[in-house]
């Protein structure tokens, strides 16, 4: 097993810059599909046109190498290590020194505060952020999931009861409906299933990263029941509410049902950068 050496750490800060870099500036191919597909399925004149402002926006910002949106969100990351590197306290350092030098260079609004004094660190880090999350894998590679607080208040986690699993629609749709205008819809939804208390939410956050391009039949249901309730784009009324309903699941206790929504504005936004060895 092969201990990161500075070049490596060095490599891995790059690559997390450039992940973060990628991320708030150009969507994934398959978000931008889905959203000109809502623009030409949308019958509202309003929606039709805020959908058509949203692909003018993702065109300027991809044109000027400028953020897609003034919230650049916090920092949540998928690292993936293969068998020979080692996990080390370095690597989370390398990341963090990653986001710092993003946060001055692309340049990203320092969104990160102590949660009580709310001493802001001016470069996107503190105290258990970025958010780091560490899986095995082929490749060693670096995923930024940027989440704004708009979408992100939004989300909830719910311990309902195995009898209660007919409710997973209506605690989502719930969901969708107390967040309103909020989230600047249309909004993807991550949806957690199972686990624990805390790894529903990890795996509704996940969601988020599966391509939204294709939902299978339980998410085209919900995806369907959500945009029944008719708040549109920015909350203007309309027929797409959400883009994409993406589900995660687990395998729980047999007495709980855990469900976690993570909500994600229209920006889905997330860049996945290998690194370089």
């Amino acid at each position: 097993m092969q201990e990161p050496g500075r070049d490596l750490l060095a490599a891995l800060a790059d690559a997390t810059f450039e992940a973060y870099r990628m991320a708030v500036i150009s969507l994934p191919r398959d978000v931008q599909r889905v959203i000109e597909k809502a623009v030409a399925a949308e019958t509202n004149p309003v929606a039709r046109g805020e959908l058509a402002n949203i692909l003018t926006n993702i065109e300027l910002a991809g044109r000027l190498r400028v953020p897609l949106c003034q919230d650049t969100g916090v920092p949540v990351v998928y690292l993936t290590l293969p068998p020979d590197i080692q996990l080390t306290e370095q690597l989370y350092d390398a990341v963090a020194e990653g986001v710092r030098r993003a946060t001055r260079q692309v340049p990203l609004r320092p969104n990160a505060v102590d949660p009580l004094t709310r001493r802001n660190t001016n470069d996107n880090t503190g105290a258990g952020m970025p958010a780091v999350h560490i899986k095995p894998g082929g490749k060693f590679q670096v995923t930024i999931l940027p989440k704004g607080a708009g979408a992100e208040n939004m989300s909830r986690v719910a311990m309902l009861l195995p009898s209660q699993k007919d409710k997973i629609e209506e605690f989502v749709v719930e969901t969708v409906c107390r967040a309103g205008a909020r989230p600047c819809p249309p909004v993807v939804l991550g949806v957690g299933i199972g686990g624990t208390f805390d790894s529903c939410a990890a795996l509704s956050k996940e969601a988020l990263l599966l391509p939204i391009d294709e939902m299978t039949e339980y998410e085209q249901r919900i995806c369907d029941a959500v945009n029944g309730l008719g708040i549109g784009p920015m909350g203007l009324g309309g027929d797409v509410t959400a883009l994409a309903v993406k589900v995660k699941t687990a395998a729980c206790h047999t007495a709980s049902l855990p469900v976690a929504v993570n909500v994600q504005c229209w920006a889905n936004r997330h860049a996945t950068v290998e690194v370089k060895r």
